[in-house]
């Protein structure tokens, strides 16, 4: 089983960067890493959910085109936290923030509970 958490500022104030950190703990994590995609997605005020990026067991990152040039996902060398950061924010990225370990098929099995930023002066 796998637990992930958000954390990180709630307030960001426009053209700064949000940097969120997820973190990645569980029983079998040691074994499961390899078996996700640790993405971060978004929910805007009344929106859809909205995927942003993904990096890869091997390392390897995928962010979405609408967002590529302002985006980094990361990862720390114990595998067990993965951070974002969105630079030269705007109100429009005023969103829930969600981590989430998604299998190579898509289908997700496990969320972080989420963490609601704002981007306001």
């Amino acid at each position: 089983h796998v637990q992930l958490q958000e954390s990180g500022p709630r307030l960001v104030k426009p053209s700064q960067t949000l940097s969120l950190t997820c973190t990645v703990s569980g029983d079998s994590i040691v074994t499961d890493y390899y078996y996700y995609h640790w993405t971060w997605l978004r929910q805007p005020p009344g929106k859809g959910l909205e995927w942003i990026g993904h990096i890869t067991y091997g390392g390897s990152t995928y962010t979405t085109p609408a967002l590529k040039s302002r985006t980094s996902v990361s990862r720390d060398t114990s595998k067990t936290q993965f951070p974002l950061q969105l630079r030269s924010v705007t109100p429009e990225d005023t969103a829930v923030y969600y981590c989430a370990a998604a299998r190579f098929s898509g289908a997700y099995d496990y969320w972080g509970q989420g963490t609601q930023v704002t981007v306001s002066s």
